[in-house]
């Protein structure tokens, strides 16, 4: 039998060390990503792992959101609009003590009206792409809009109470008010 020389044991030693040390490259920029998209999804980041159950699945498809919203053309409110949308909500607020299932899909329809003018393609994409458009950049309120997406859907079917159609209104106000805000980190991904 052949014995290695102590140049093929050198060589083999080399590759194995490279090969460790790919491995722990891999880990750490693994790490990271999972930082980073945890970091910037929050509580989406969560929701989305524990419905998958896949972080490796999860994480591509929070990529791909991420990469979607970035090649929309997402712009601020200008004074005119913000001011028209503010209007426009304390009108839905009024109407909800008369009658507050057509507050509440009021409030739906406006929603989409600010995402539309911001640039989201609220219009065209069914509900579940419109969340995941707006939890990119907006991912602490997502889940509200979907909690008063679900109740106006129920009213819609006539399955929702009036206390239901009072905490879809919050949900939506908390969605609405942060759509018609410029947090600092959109403001800077929209100045780019």
């Amino acid at each position: 039998m052949n014995t290695m020389t102590g140049t093929m044991w050198i060589v083999v030693a080399v590759l194995v060390t490279i090969a460790i040390l790919a491995v722990a490259a891999w880990m750490i920029v693994q790490r990271r990503r999972s930082e980073t998209l945890r970091a910037q999804f929050g509580p989406e980041y969560a929701r989305e792992l524990e419905r998958t159950r896949d972080r490796r699945r999860m994480e591509e498809k929070l990529e791909d959101r991420r990469e979607r919203v970035e090649h929309l053309h997402i712009r601020p409110l200008t004074p005119r609009d913000r001011a028209h949308f503010i209007e426009s909500w304390r009108m839905v607020q009024a109407q909800f003590v008369d009658n507050p299932g057509a507050a509440i899909a009021e409030a739906d329809r406006l929603l989409a009206d600010v995402m539309s003018t911001r640039g989201y393609p609220a219009a065209n994409s069914d509900f579940e792409q419109r969340a995941a458009d707006i939890s990119v950049d907006h991912p602490i309120v997502v889940e509200n809009y979907r909690t008063a997406h679900t109740i106006a859907a129920l009213h819609s079917r006539g399955k929702a109470s009036t206390e239901e159609l009072r905490q879809a209104a919050i949900h939506y106000r908390s969605v609405f008010e942060e759509l018609i805000s410029e947090p600092n980190d959109i403001r800077a991904r929209i100045a780019s």
